[in-house]
């Protein structure tokens, strides 16, 4: 099925507007349907820089619809979550005479580029012999380097240890790491000279799943509830009525989880419970579900809003509406967690709490069950699409 939700429209006319530009801006920093469809997410919303952490001083700002850096203590831009496998995609110009880049799988403070992370080098050939399309001390590009003072387009397709890379669609490098860094932040480099960036998405790569459209197979509803959970003739999860839960027979810690969901009511509630205590009543984090939101705004969610995390962090935006098929998508990796719905960031929280077994009481890093929640008499939800996968190696 493919759709086009009304929650990014209204993000595209939003962008438009804020730049004067039109159709034309709305088109930046944006998913189209056959995007959404596959599991794409924004890692930049064009506006702000949310989801994203520097490591020094320096002068990151949005400026036209691009994340840039002209001055500064040399460091990077880095992304907020963790991500293992996944398709990269971004625009990028500088100078020639800027010397950026990169970093893919990478920790705040990488030290050695040829094991700790995956430097995705932007700089002439006279600046550095890893010159555009290569990674530093690991591999050069197998074309002639770029004029990067006009925009380009970079594509990565990490997968394990394997690596590939284009430029404007064409494959410039292909590298397998005999030790892969498994794991890490994505990165944007001040090094030497002004860069900007734009266009900056992902799509999660291995994702498993863990609904086979058929029947509860994986799933225990609880005993004794008032929820009915079913499987429709058309493969969906359907739950009615409530208080009550579904649970998940895998366990996960650090994972991405992707499903798609439909509010067969207006401003229903339910939510995704994840590291949840097995065979408890929901003792778990919940990324919420409700897309009501007050006073004709939707950066003023209704109950915390979709995408939240249920009484720690408010959704900033209500990206979903009822009675439409809509994308979610949940990164946990040690105190971290972040949601996107409709590829759009709408929550990114840290868990600072002190450590406990139970989520509600502070911090879980344990692996625990999945819940999809049947909240009250009211509840009518579908789900659809459901997958995950625990991501490899250790959170740096």
């Amino acid at each position: 099925m493919r759709y086009l939700p009304p929650a990014r429209l209204f993000i595209g006319l939003l962008l438009g507007l804020a730049l004067g530009r039109g159709a034309a801006a709305a088109e930046l920093n944006a998913l189209s349907p056959e995007e959404l469809a596959d599991g794409w997410v924004l890692l930049f919303d064009g506006e702000t820089l949310y989801g994203w952490t520097p490591t020094s001083k320096a002068d990151w700002e949005v400026r036209d619809s691009a994340i840039r850096v002209t001055k500064g203590e040399k460091g990077l831009l880095c992304t907020t979550s963790e991500f293992a496998d996944y398709i990269f995609k971004c625009d990028f110009r500088a100078p020639k005479t800027t010397n950026s880049g990169i970093f893919l799988r990478t920790p705040l403070a990488p030290t050695e580029p040829a094991k700790d992370c995956y430097e995705l080098n932007i700089a002439a050939p006279d600046l550095s012999p890893f010159y555009t399309g290569g990674f530093v001390n690991r591999q050069k590009a197998s074309t002639p380097a770029i004029d990067t003072s006009d925009w380009h387009s970079y594509e990565v397709t990490a997968e394990g240890a394997h690596l590939v890379v284009k430029i404007d669609g064409e494959t410039v490098l292909d590298y397998t790491d005999p030790a892969p860094v498994p794991r890490g932040r994505i990165g944007l480099q001040l090094n030497m000279g002004e860069v900007e960036f734009r266009n900056i998405k992902l799509k999660p790569l291995g994702l498993e799943s863990i609904f086979n459209g058929k029947d509860l197979t994986g799933w225990k509803p609880y005993p004794g509830k008032a929820s009915v959970f079913s499987v429709t003739p058309a493969g969906e999860l359907n739950v009615k009525n409530g208080p009550g839960q579904l649970e998940s027979a895998r366990q996960f810690a650090d994972f991405t989880l992707q499903l798609e969901v439909f509010s067969n009511g207006k401003h229903l509630n339910s939510g995704v419970f994840f590291r949840s205590i097995p065979g408890e009543v929901t003792q778990g984090y919940e990324c919420q579900i409700q897309n009501g939101y007050q006073n004709d705004d939707r950066t003023q969610p209704t109950d915390f809003g979709t995408g939240a995390f249920y009484r720690r962090q408010k959704a900033r935006k209500v990206a979903a509406d009822d009675f439409t098929w809509f994308p979610m998508t949940l990164v946990v990796s040690g105190d971290h967690m972040a949601a996107w719905v409709n590829g759009y960031p709408v929550s990114d929280w840290t868990d600072t709490r002190p450590a406990s077994d139970n989520p509600r009481e502070g911090l879980r890093r344990a692996a625990g069950t999945l819940i999809i929640q049947g909240h009250d008499p009211t509840t009518d939800l579908s789900f659809r699409n459901l997958r995950a996968a625990e991501m490899p190696g250790v959170g740096r």
